[in-house]
């Protein structure tokens, strides 16, 4: 039997009727919005999807027919794989490969699990600073850490972009103000 799955891992990027990023959903419920002509396909991605009567290009970029008014989240959810993201997998301190997160005031000291005080770390540079905040130990932040903005983040998450997404989700300005 022949295996029916995308090859790539990727989703498609679905867009309001104002051409308005909202999500990414599989490829299969793309293909599925297409089909019931509640969506029309933008951009295709790599691959036909067939049946036994017809052939669709695989969606990589999906426009609702109808508007959707939908209640955004003013903030990014806070998750290690999302401090990873941010930081580019990347140490604060030494920028070697990050295998941890630390907070920069230590929670124990009353530093708080948020944005602006969590960072990522490698596990040598995490051990050595211990209990200590950075200006104790004479070490520098590479960067200051932030929330991360942009309707990339709030689109997507942690979750690398498909470059075909980049004019939807403004990508390029995004890598040009970095």
């Amino acid at each position: 039997m022949p295996d029916i799955r995308p090859a790539m891992g990727s989703g498609a990027l679905v867009l309001n009727a104002t051409y308005e990023p909202l999500c990414v959903v599989s490829v299969r419920r793309a293909a599925i919005l297409v089909l019931t002509a509640k969506a029309v396909c933008v951009a295709d991605g790599d691959g036909v999807l067939h049946s036994a009567f017809d052939a669709l290009p695989v969606p990589s970029v999906v426009r609702l027919t109808r508007f959707v008014r939908v209640p955004y989240r003013t903030h990014v959810g806070l998750s290690r794989r999302a401090i990873f993201a941010r930081d580019g997998g990347r140490c604060a301190y030494c920028r070697g490969p990050a295998e941890t997160i630390d907070h920069v005031f230590p929670r124990s000291r009353g530093g708080r699990h948020a944005w602006e005080n969590v960072v990522a770390a490698c596990a040598r540079c995490n051990h050595t600073k211990g209990d200590k905040t950075p200006a104790e130990l004479g070490w520098r932040l590479h960067s200051m850490p932030a929330a991360p903005k942009g309707t990339a983040w709030r689109v997507l998450g942690h979750r690398a972009p498909d470059p075909r997404w980049a004019d939807w989700l403004d990508l390029r300005e995004a890598e040009a103000a970095a």
